[in-house]
């Protein structure tokens, strides 16, 4: 069975004060957390990703060694990088109207005038309270 070519495609944002290497680790894990990537599927080469970003390729080789160590990937010589384990959950599939609801969400939100910066911090704003009550509730 040949491996299939992963569908991510990177995307960097000089202004988040994460570094570059970072961002791409942290793209591949949640594509593997929302289940993009599969195991078997190919990442992008790290030619492919120099050329797409225009960015260092010791950027590219740092982000899938760090993927490597974690063993989420595993390169292999002359072929490319390869996904070899997924993070999703397996229940994620049940929680797409979850995620629809969202997206709608997030829309509406757009919508009334907020800006991505500000989607992004009431969506992290949220998460911290539902993950402090979490915390709360087990104490």
């Amino acid at each position: 069975m040949e491996a299939e070519k992963a569908t991510i495609e990177f995307r960097l944002d000089s202004r988040s004060g994460v570094a570059p290497y970072l961002q791409l680790v942290q793209q591949v894990k949640q594509a593997l957390r929302l289940g993009f990537l599969k195991p078997g599927d190919q990442l992008p080469t790290v030619r492919e990703v120099v050329a797409h970003l225009v960015i260092n390729p010791n950027t590219v080789f740092k982000a899938y060694r760090t993927l490597e160590l974690e063993g989420l990937v595993g390169s292999r010589p002359g072929l490319g990088t390869f996904v070899l384990r997924t993070l999703a959950d397996p229940a994620l599939e049940s929680h797409e109207a979850l995620r629809q609801r969202l997206v709608e969400w997030m829309r509406d939100a757009s919508a009334a005038g907020l800006q991505e910066e500000s989607i992004e911090a009431l969506f992290t704003n949220a998460l911290q309270e539902l993950k402090k009550r979490n915390e709360e509730e087990i104490a």
